[in-house]
């Protein structure tokens, strides 16, 4: 399978990057080589990570690393579609938020429908 990487992926990545490089041009230069690394082995085994927070998504967690990435296996196309680059200890995004309100707050109760 080909890697597609989203451009919001490619985005999220750079400002790690620079984030880490300000400190530490060359640990900024290990964790992206670490994390392209890592993506690589989708390539042979897509399913390698656990199913991801967003319905049809995967998540992959970067080993040694704080750094998930969440991606959509499209078999058709034989692609893996990088979607983002997050870091674990930063506020998760809001729009994660909807998706993550339990099944059970949306379902009526019995005494809800009379």
């Amino acid at each position: 399978m080909q890697i597609k990487w989203r451009r919001k992926a490619l985005q999220n990545l750079n400002n790690e990057a620079e984030y880490i490089a300000k400190n530490d041009p060359q640990a900024a230069q290990l964790i992206v080589q670490h994390i392209f690394q890592t993506i690589s082995l989708l390539k042979e085994n897509p399913s390698l990570s656990h199913p991801g927070r967003l319905p049809g998504t995967r998540e992959l967690v970067i080993p040694k690393t704080r750094y998930v990435i969440p991606y959509r296996v499209r078999p058709r196309l034989q692609q893996i579609e990088i979607l983002r680059v997050f870091h674990a200890s930063r506020k998760q995004p809001e729009r994660w938020s909807y998706f993550l309100i339990p099944l059970e707050s949306f379902l009526l109760t019995s005494k809800d429908s009379d």
